[in-house]
């Protein structure tokens, strides 16, 4: 079923969005999703009729306490899972998810890991060179094709990991603290280069990060999870100009309400 807010099917989708595989208002939409696992004392839900939407291009971030819900609510949308009720959609469009860990396979180099996305893409063979290339200029990468992961920095191995979800030509890019492993200085280096990439791509990204202030830093919106079981309790606008420091005094200012609700909606579930 297709859920498009305010529209019917005779509307004329948005120039943004027309003319692209499963276009649509939204990039990804979520209607009362409901997340139920089984326990070892019975039913636990992780995700209690969770609604939102992110429209085509946009960078959101979610943020929440831990056990929120959050990476499960990633799961759903990349399609690794099926809520228990309710639906998740990505209306047709390429997702790739990208995780904390680059999980990089230790055997290939670099480029070789690129190329598994070519492959899963099916990009004809003679593409690939060029292909993994452009790649990897793209993260800023050049002449490293040949690295093995050992032999990267852990920025680096993000960077590979983010150049082969590139290469699966993805329209959305689900990221569950892609930079939360990284020590801080890379990390901000990171943010540049994420939002270049953004910029230059228009690709779609939803990004889960227990740093508030990494949200405002990145995020054209901020929407607040829950305690579990997650549901949207709070969305938070980013007005500030790009390009932005994490440091700046209006990321600071803004950071500071959204972790004083938070940490309010923690304490009103007792932890």
């Amino acid at each position: 079923m297709r859920y498009v807010t305010g529209m019917t099917a005779t509307d004329e989708l948005p120039d943004s969005a027309a003319g692209r595989p499963g276009a649509a208002e939204f990039a990804i939409s979520v209607r009362a999703a409901t997340k139920t696992f089984r326990g070892a004392h019975g039913p636990v839900a992780a995700l209690d009729r969770i609604s939102l939407d992110v429209r085509p291009g946009e960078f959101v971030c979610l943020v929440g306490a831990s056990g929120c819900g959050k990476s499960t609510l990633l799961s759903l949308v990349a399609g690794l899972d099926q809520p228990t009720s309710g639906t998740v959609e990505s209306h047709g469009l390429r997702v790739s998810l990208l995780f904390q860990d680059a999980a990089l396979f230790p055997w290939l180099t670099a480029g070789q890991n690129v190329e598994l996305a070519l492959r899963l893409a099916g990009r004809p063979r003679r593409e690939w060179p060029a292909a993994i290339t452009g790649l990897m200029a793209t993260v800023r990468l050049e002449g490293l094709q040949a690295r093995r992961p050992h032999e990267l920095s852990g920025g680096m191995r993000q960077r590979v990991a983010l150049a082969r979800a590139l290469g699966q030509r993805a329209d959305v890019l689900l990221m569950d603290e892609p930079f939360g492993a990284l020590d801080a200085m890379t990390r901000d280096l990171l943010h540049d280069e994420l939002e270049r990439i953004w910029l230059d791509t228009g690709v779609t990204v939803l990004f889960v990060t227990h740093n508030v202030r990494e949200a405002v830093r990145l995020g054209d919106r901020i929407l607040l999870l829950s305690s579990r079981p997650g549901r949207v309790v709070a969305e938070f606008a980013v007005p500030h100009r790009r390009p932005r420091r994490i440091d700046s005094p209006e990321v600071a200012t803004l950071a500071a309400t959204v972790t004083d609700r938070l940490r309010a909606e923690v304490r009103r579930h007792g932890g």
